[in-house]
């Protein structure tokens, strides 16, 4: 029998097998039903979890339905295992605010013992643990260079992440993948990020392409900063130092370049600026070298090679040293220490430029210094692009022939010869620099394009076959002066585009630069150089987005460094940024397409014997060390304080200040373990309470600030954290917490949840007051009776006559009669107010709308109090006035300064009331007499309410005395709503933002002034009276209205609401303010300091539903002239004053405490416009002048206007003109527009509208307008060998012909008419420009023949000409005279407001400051 080995290693029958395998099979079934029948019975936990430790993760939700008896370190595990994460790297936590402490990971007790509800939703937060991110399960540790970067694999990514469409060089903070966590922890791939600021993506690339560089960044190392003799904040080797130190060492995701941008001399603006990271590298490796030079260390730690010798300053680019740029290093200095040659050594190489005669061979050359070579994408005028760098290349050594026009003057042949120029490579750096140029400029349609061809680069790149291995001829002629003057003498055509019109300032560093010999070195080795970075550019010319590919030298991987994003990327990858697009379109084919491609390549020469490896942390420099030292402290601490801020509850904090006796708001931030007595203590001291009130005279309590609602207090838990108390840490709060204070003497009373608040103000009929708010708790199933009870405990009230009136919203009055009703069915919230009332009084038996508690808490709804200032004088027999009438019989107070007695007062105030009274009462009789031929039943209340006196009772001393008046009062049910047309603010800008002193200089001519004759004025037919809210003054129902009361002491008024014209009375002069009553009544008020002897001021406590016509009425007693006769102007937070003249318009925008100015001086009737008249004056600094304000009306001529004008002028302004020396012209902004001729007339030939503005023109002859035909033109003579501007002169032409326009300027200056030549003139008046610019800038000689066509469009009097004689030749100046005269021009230009620019650049140019920053222009100030 064959045997065979068991599973317990054991011989058996080989038959045997197949039943013991099904036997235990079988067992092995059995136990699963066993346990998914008992599975079944027992109740399941449903988990979601929701992953916080990652941008990427923190939307994604993991859900577990475990078995109620799992176990918590059971449910760790699983929540492991589906999340891919290291057990014991993460911590567990509830994601609702009632639970905040994290699960215990080691727990044993089952998921439903540990608070998780089987049957429900358990919702959980994974945050990461200490502050580290979890581990990925999957990762493998190892190095990727000496910081032991880790090598786990993840998703290839390459080019730029979304953007949100944004174009340019945008800011990560706008990705929506960014998060503040997201920086936090170090990547997967080991290597560590930077933040893009805002547009510096480009300073990121090259960053980290500089660090992965290990000569680069071995050398830096082992320079070392003296402190003693540099600030480090602008030292930009040592924050360059820091930043890879922190590159290398740090356990963030990501780190700033903040510091590092701040060595350079930028400010915050700066980050929103795009660069070129090709000019970056020019001008930090300048910067680096200037820096270095100034340090004595000597290192020789370098793998340069040997035969790179000290050479003088290096060319920043190939292009850049063929171009000519004079004087650029003419004052630099070579340092013979290495950190100071370190650039050279690694990064510059040398060239020939040079002329070879081809007659007889003849040579003149020179030895060029480059750092970069720049390779052309596609040649001007070429239809096909290189295909590769090494094409390039070769077309870049690929000499020309000059030859015809172009000949070249041999100094051996002595004539014009045919020459051969062209350029060869003598030596190739360590570090070799292509830039492929892919920004271009299309001259056909003027603008930058981008070149997106596919243009191939190798990973090997043999640059031997481009190498000069000739050697030189003895019949060459050497030039090897390498300085800027003869820099750049000669350059093929393929290398001028890009800098040709540069102008040589744009490196951003002014560098010092001697001539030295050269000598052409021979290449010694291998010339193959092995790729290690890729620059990409993602975008357009417009702007776009940086990244690098970096190949680390450690392993050979390629990673794709994307600001702060870092990820391993394949070869495949690098090939996608060759470039290219589909389709062959011309030659600029994708000159506007978005494309994502390489623009600049680093190679690194292969030599083992050179080739350094990166520096191990234990081989650091004991500086280094330190550095790293300092750098982990700092980074910890930075953790601490990020813990400290995730643990800290940071809430609104209110106090009622008992000393200042105001609102007090602060932020309390207090650590969640900290318990709600030390959170008091912390509040205490936060408020500045201590030597006010004692600590035990405090309590923290659970408020709501935007309902002033006291939610509850905190009884018996003074030893709670505050973590539990708050519901958690949280960004914001429902809630707001209130510093509550007690008397010595008080208990405090405890706050429940679940009660309301209620503000209850108690009425007092007799003296028809209202009390300050009485808090009363109560809870909302609680019944009006029992509501009632609790008020009559706090107020003293007897609840059996208690009536209790709820404002559920603004003005929405309810009274409370069901007793059995609970408060929540009568719509009570959180916070609520209430009034009641309880007297014996027969108010109770009358309907409530009809009850003098209505009418008083109507009127209390809808009083506003403004403050107003009156007149310091007042005109007339009221001149003496000193004081305002009193608010009560029992006052006696005065304003401030004031000199006249009472006696005098009551006086004057009566006689101004009887007047009042005499004509209200003639308004009463005309009424009563309309109102009975239209009385119906269905408005009758409506005509007793209006058969009142509209001015019946104006509270005054004298009136109080006297008590010979019978008031009217009259309230609404409900609150005026303004209509809809009426919703914006109803004052109309009359007085200049800057000139509100000088309108009231005209106060007093205006009131002796005459307008015009009154049968220029219409006003509209009376009619059904149109109220706020749309309804006539018919259609009121009687719930609305009440009638009137007598023995009243408030003024009670009538609201004017005219059928919408903007006058205040009739055709007789009679006021038509009808139908509402509303409430006015007076105070004294002091002025504040500073306001004058003179100036007084009212209280007043209006209603805002009265129009401004009767309130202006209300107002005349006190200002002491008719209403007519004053203005009302509102003044605003910022002290601007805007004149309200919409007479039919009520109060309803003004509120509390707004402030209003009364001046005296006439107001507009119907027809009548406010202007503002500025003097024009073309030929001053200031060419446009504030006058006067003046009232212009509705069919008046312009002549007449003038009329009225001139004694103002005399008077006001001090200018005596006659008629016929001043014209009035149309002001747009500060440009003079058409001039107005006497027979105009406003509204019918000139449009007219509110606060309307006019130049006033003075002229030195008769006015030569005379017809509409004609067009009068502003001209201003440029005589260029003078390099100066002549004073503007008018000329009035007869049509709109170019030829008589040259014929009048030719006639006018005396030059020839051929010679003649023009321009218009731009911006506003006076369209000032440059000297220096005008001669060049501006569109001279326009090929036209009428004026009133495209380009000049000059169909209206008023633009400006500028005239030259075209044989007059521009002024030679110096440079140190164009430096002066550039600043005299700027100086001037800033003074009119204009802008000037005389740099042909329009981008900012990348610069870097040695000293830490800008010095500021003198000029500028």
């Amino acid at each position: 029998m064959e045997m065979v080995p068991s599973e317990e290693k054991q011989l058996v029958p080989k038959e045997g097998i197949f039943w013991s395998c099904r036997q235990s099979i079988f067992e092995e079934m059995q136990k699963r039903f066993s346990q998914i029948e008992s599975a079944a019975e027992e109740p399941r936990v449903l988990c979601i979890v929701q992953d916080t430790t990652n941008a990427k993760t923190v939307n994604e939700r993991l859900t577990l339905n475990l078995p109620a008896s799992t176990t918590v370190n059971k449910f760790y595990e699983d929540v492991a295992h589906k999340a891919g994460y290291v057990n014991g790297t993460f911590c567990l936590a509830w994601a609702n605010a009632g639970h905040m402490a994290p699960l215990d990971q080691a727990g044993e007790m089952s998921l439903v013992l540990s608070g998780f509800e089987a049957g429900k939703k358990n919702f959980l937060q994974l945050t990461d643990k200490d502050g580290e991110q979890p581990q990925i399960a999957s990762d493998e540790s190892g190095t990727a260079d000496s910081s032991g970067l880790d090598d786990s694999s993840q998703d290839r990514f390459i080019g730029p992440l979304p953007r949100d469409g944004t174009v340019g060089c945008s800011s990560d903070y706008s990705s929506p993948s960014y998060s503040y966590s997201s920086i936090l922890n170090k990547s997967e791939t080991g290597y560590v990020g930077l933040v893009n600021q805002a547009m510096t993506c480009y300073l990121n690339s090259l960053l980290q392409t500089l660090f992965m560089t290990p000569e680069f960044r071995n050398a830096l190392y082992n320079w070392e900063f003296e402190e003693s003799e540099e600030d480090p904040v602008i030292s930009i080797p040592y924050q360059l130092q820091r930043l890879f130190v922190l590159l290398q060492t740090s356990k963030k995701r990501a780190i700033e370049t903040t510091d590092v941008t701040r060595s350079f001399g930028w400010d915050s603006s700066e980050a929103w600026q795009q660069h070129d990271v090709q000019e970056l590298c020019r001008v930090m490796f300048d910067a680096l070298e200037q820096k270095w030079k100034q340090t004595e260390q000597v290192c020789d730690a370098s793998p340069a090679p040997s035969s790179l010798d000290a050479n003088p300053q290096p060319m920043r680019s190939l292009q850049q040293g063929l171009d000519k740029r004079p004087n650029v290093r003419s004052n630099f200095r070579m340092s013979s220490t290495f950190e100071a040659d370190l650039i050279n050594q690694l990064y510059q190489g040398k060239l020939k430029d040079y002329v070879r005669c081809l007659e007889c061979g003849y040579e003149s050359w020179r030895i060029d210094t480059y750092l970069d070579i720049p390779l052309v994408i596609r040649p001007f005028g070429a239809s096909q692009a290189f295909g590769s760098v090494e094409e390039a290349l070769q077309a870049f050594v690929q000499p020309e022939t000059l030859d015809g026009p172009n000949q070249y003057f041999c100094e051996r042949c002595k004539k014009k010869c045919d020459a051969r120029k062209g350029l060869r490579f003598l030596h190739f750096p360590y570090l070799l620099t292509l830039q492929l140029k892919r920004f271009d400029f299309d001259y056909t349609t003027m603008h930058r394009i981008k070149l997106n061809d596919r243009m191939t680069f190798p990973e090997e790149l043999d640059m031997s076959p481009f190498i000069d291995v000739e050697d030189e001829s003895p019949q060459t002629e050497s030039c090897t002066d390498s300085g800027a003057e003869n820099e750049g003498s000669c350059h093929s055509d393929q290398m001028s585009n890009d800098f040709s019109t540069d102008d040589g300032v744009d490196e951003g560093i002014c560098l010092d630069n001697t001539s030295t010999a050269e000598r052409v070195l021979k290449p010694k080795s291998s010339l193959t150089f092995e790729l290690f970075s890729v620059m990409v550019h993602s975008g357009s010319a417009a702007g776009g987005h940086y990244y690098a590919c970096i190949k680390s030298f450690s392993d050979s991987q390629w990673y794709s460094f994307n600001d702060q994003h870092v990820s391993k990327i394949t070869q495949d990858d690098i090939r996608k940024t060759y470039g290219g697009s589909s389709g062959s379109r011309g030659y600029y084919s994708s000159a506007f397409a978005s494309s994502t491609n390489a623009y600049m390549l680093m190679y690194r020469l292969k030599d083992p014997s050179r080739n350094a490896k990166f520096l191990e942390v234990d081989d650091f420099p004991e500086h280094i060390k330190k550095l790293v030292q300092r750098e982990k402290e700092s980074e910890e601490q930075e953790k601490r304080q990020r813990e400290i801020e995730r643990n800290t509850c940071k809430i609104k904090l209110f106090c009622m200040h008992p000393v200042k006796l105001m609102m007090m708001e602060n932020k309390l931030e207090v650590h969640k373990d900290k318990t709600l007595r030390e959170a008091t203590e912390m509040a205490y001291k936060l408020m500045d309470l201590d030597g006010v009130v004692q600590l035990d005279c405090c309590r923290l309590v659970k408020y709501d600030e935007f309902h002033e609602y006291l939610e509850r207090s905190y009884e018996g838990e003074e030893d709670m954290p505050m973590g539990l108390l708050l519901g958690g840490v949280k960004s914001s709060y429902m809630f707001d917490l209130l510093l509550e204070i007690r008397r010595p003497d008080q208990a405090f009373q405890p706050y429940k949840p679940g009660e309301v608040m209620v503000k209850v103000h108690v009425v007092d009929l007799k003296s028809e007051s209202i009390a300050a708010p009485v808090s009363v708790r109560a809870y909302l199933n609680q019944t009006i009776t029992e509501f009632k009870q609790l008020i009559a405990q706090a107020a003293g009230l007897c609840a059996e006559t208690m009536r209790v009136v709820l404002e559920r919203c603004y003005n929405d009055l309810r009274l409370l009669y069901v007793p059995n009703k609970t408060l929540k069915a009568e719509g009570f919230f959180r916070s609520n107010k209430v009034f009641v009332e309880s007297s014996d009084s027969t108010d109770h038996q009358v309907a409530f709308t009809d009850s003098v508690l209505w009418k008083l808490l109507d009127r209390h709804g809808n009083t506003i109090r403004l403050f107003v200032s009156l007149p310091e004088q007042s005109p007339g027999s009221l001149a003496n006035r000193t004081s305002c009438p009193k608010a009560s019989a029992d006052s006696v107070d005065s304003f401030d300064g004031a000199k006249g007695s009472r006696k005098s007062v009551e006086a004057i105030l009566e006689e101004s009331t009887e007047k009042l009274k005499n004509l209200s009462l003639q308004q009463q009789q005309q009424r009563q007499q309309q109102q009975q031929q239209q009385q119906t039943s269905s408005n009758s209340d409506s005509q007793k309410s209006s058969d009142h006196s509209d001015f019946e009772h104006i509270e005054s001393p004298a009136q109080e005395l006297d008590a010979v008046s019978q008031p009217s009062q009259t309230e609404n049910s409900t609150r005026v709503a303004s209509d809809t047309d009426n919703q914006f603010p109803s004052e109309e800008r009359s007085d200049s933002d800057v000139n509100n002193d000088r309108s009231t200089s005209s106060v007093d001519s205006d009131i002796l002034s005459s307008s015009h004759s009154s049968d220029t004025l219409c006003n509209a037919d009376s009619g059904p009276l149109p109220l706020a809210n749309g309804l006539d003054s018919h259609s009121i129902t009687s719930s609305r209205r009440s009638k009137a009361h007598e023995g009243k002491k408030e003024t009670w008024d009538t609201a004017e609401e005219d059928s919408g014209t903007d006058s205040e009375y009739d055709e007789n002069g009679k006021s038509k303010a009808d139908a509402l009553y509303l409430y006015f009544k007076t105070e004294p008020y002091s002025q504040e300091e500073g306001s004058g002897e003179g100036q007084k001021s009212l209280l007043v406590h209006v209603d805002k539903r009265i129009t401004l016509a009767a309130f202006k009425q209300n107002l005349e007693p006190f200002v002491g002239v008719p209403s007519t006769q004053f203005k009302v102007f509102r003044v605003y937070a910022n002290n601007q004053e805007f004149e309200s003249v919409r007479l039919n318009e009520t109060l309803s925008s003004f509120s509390d405490d707004n402030k209003i100015t009364i001046r005296l001086g006439r107001a507009l009737k119907k027809g009548e416009y406010r202007v503002k008249v500025y003097q024009l004056l073309v030929n001053d600094p200031e060419p446009c002048k504030f006058l006067l304000d003046t009232v212009f009306a509705k069919g008046m001529t312009v002549r007449q206007s003038k009329e009225e004008l001139l004694p103002q002028l005399k008077d006001q302004c001090k200018l005596d003109l006659s008629i016929d020396r001043f014209r009035l012209r149309k002001k747009t902004w500060k440009n003079p527009g058409t001039v107005f001729l006497d027979y105009h007339v406003y509204e019918e030939d000139i449009n007219i509208s509110s606060n309307w503005e006019v130049f006033l023109e003075v002229l030195d002859e008769p006015e030569r307008m005379k017809s509409m035909s004609q067009l009068a033109v502003l001209t201003r003579r440029w005589c260029p060998a003078q390099m100066k501007l002549e004073a503007f002169r008018e000329v009035v032409l007869e049509s709109s012909s170019v030829e008589e326009l040259k014929e009048k300027l030719s006639e006018m200056s005396g030059i020839p008419l051929e010679n003649l030549e023009f321009a218009k003139g731009r911006g506003t008046f006076p369209c000032d420009i440059s000297v220096l610019e005008i001669h060049q800038d501006l569109d001279w000689n326009p090929k036209v023949s009428t004026l009133n066509v495209w380009p000049l469009y000059i169909c209206d009097d008023g633009a400006v000409i500028f005239y030259r004689d075209s044989t007059e030749d521009l002024m030679d100046l110096s440079e140190e005279e164009r430096n002066e005269l550039m600043k005299k021009e700027s100086s001037r230009l800033l003074k009119t407001g204009h802008r000037v620019s005389y740099s042909p650049r329009k981008e900012k140019a990348l610069k870097i400051y040695l000293d830490g920053g800008p010095t500021k222009d003198p000029g500028q100030d």
